[in-house]
């Protein structure tokens, strides 16, 4: 595999990882919400307040920066990446040049 393959595969794997503790968090977040719930109700901790909606609440606040991070700014081809590949294109194109250039001047000798 050479370099350009195996910084994709990494990046591929590393926006993979990172989905995967999206979900994981939205898994646990679900369950936390209905614990929350079930205890404040049914258990009756607290009854008198209604602190499980304002753990509810904070929790889906960061739940959803959470979200917004994973989909939105960082995107599966983000700024650098693609600066990173122009760059890369930038570099081989020069060495193309370089290489006409010799070819060119060996020629009109």
């Amino acid at each position: 595999m050479d370099i350009n393959q195996h910084e994709l595969y990494e990046y591929a794997r590393l926006r993979l990882k990172q989905k995967k503790r999206l979900y994981y968090h939205f898994v646990l977040f679900v369950l936390g919400s209905i614990f929350f719930v079930i205890a404040n109700k049914l258990l009756g901790v607290f009854p008198d307040s209604h602190w499980f909606l304002w753990a509810i609440t904070i929790w889906c606040f960061i739940f959803v920066l959470h979200f917004i991070r994973v989909f939105i700014t960082d995107s599966f081809m983000n700024k650098n990446w693609e600066r990173a590949q122009i760059d890369k294109l930038i570099a081989k194109q020069e060495r193309k040049i370089e290489q006409l250039q010799k070819d060119l001047d060996q020629k009109s000798t």
